[in-house]
């Protein structure tokens, strides 16, 4: 079996490339914004001898910025994700990364391998865009799921606070300085506005509909019922971290349970294209005797669409609502 070094060289290169956009990250910003820090960004931009207000606008901008930037070209399949991940990066600079990253790939191919300069160039591009894509995605999907996992934690913290005597500002201030991040930081931001004046009931929807998150939507919609019309704060969020933490685990039991259908199904969506790729590599004359034939053609336009809808199918059957 002869594997063209090629297929290996793309592949190594875009594995470059993705790792090359955590390394530049984590250059620009420091260790702190990475998201396994014990101290959260906010305390340690404190600590630095950050004003607390430079701070608070700092932190966000970096959470609201992408969101006013989707009318950027290219930008708009980012922007949502980047604000969930709260990717520090501005909407130009993740744009100049794309190209840096694609002339980087670029230069890669053309040593590794001899293909044409229009493939080259193709392959480059989307290189760069694809690698800060899925840089991006997985960054949001692990704060998403770091959050939802210590939501439970943080409002027994402020069930502890409030029973003690602290008032709710001070409650979600004990939250920042002990919880490490995303949390943390996300919490001392509402803290920091509700002591510059803002609704604190206002800033947590803000911040439940910015992330998307039902259990933080619940959080909201209770400090507002109780701001309204008064009752025992500590035995309401008591209940909601409980009703939280048991959500939480229904979820984890269900992931659990359809992670084997899932594992099916991404197999078998994937799997006819990785067959062809092999017959390609093995032996690239496999389809010359039929390649001329009128059928062949609307024959793969078929097969395509076939395999299309396997991939909707399988999304479809796998996918429970709870």
């Amino acid at each position: 079996m002869n594997i063209n070094p090629e297929i290996l060289i793309y592949g190594l290169v875009f594995v470059g490339v993705l790792v090359l956009v955590e390394g530049i990250y984590l250059t620009v910003f420091g260790k702190s914004i990475s998201l396994n820090n014990k101290i959260n960004r906010r305390l340690e931009m404190l600590e630095k001898g950050g004003e607390r207000e430079q701070v608070l606008e700092q932190l966000r901008k970096e959470m609201s910025q992408h969101m006013k930037s989707r009318k950027l070209p290219i930008y708009s399949i980012l922007a949502e994700k980047a604000q969930k991940g709260a990717i520090a990066f501005t909407p130009p600079q993740l744009i100049m990364v794309m190209g840096a990253l694609a002339v980087i790939a670029f230069v890669g191919l053309s040593v590794g391998t001899e293909t044409s300069l229009p493939v080259r160039a193709g392959v480059s591009i989307i290189m760069g865009v694809g690698s800060v894509f899925v840089w991006i995605n997985s960054k949001a999907k692990k704060r998403l799921s770091m959050i939802e996992e210590q939501l439970p934690d943080a409002v027994e913290l402020m069930v502890r606070s409030l029973r003690v005597g602290h008032p709710f500002v001070s409650a979600l201030n004990i939250v920042a300085n002990e919880v490490p991040d995303p949390l943390g930081s996300e919490m001392g931001i509402i803290s920091d506005e509700a002591a510059y004046g803002r609704d604190v009931g206002e800033a947590l929807k803000h911040m439940a509909e910015r992330l998307d998150m039902q259990d933080l939507r619940f959080l909201a919609v209770a400090v507002a019922i109780q701001q309204q019309s008064g009752g025992n704060l500590a035995e309401i969020l008591d209940g909601l971290a409980k009703v939280i933490r048991s959500r939480f685990k229904l979820f984890r039991r269900v992931k659990a349970i359809t992670a084997e259908a899932k594992w099916s199904g991404t197999f078998l969506s994937g799997f006819p294209l990785l067959a062809l790729i092999m017959v390609q590599l093995i032996q690239p004359n496999y389809y010359d005797d039929v390649i001329d034939t009128p059928a062949f053609i609307p024959a793969c336009l078929v097969v395509a669409g076939f395999l299309t809808a396997n991939v909707f199918v399988m999304k479809a059957l796998v996918n429970i609502k709870v």
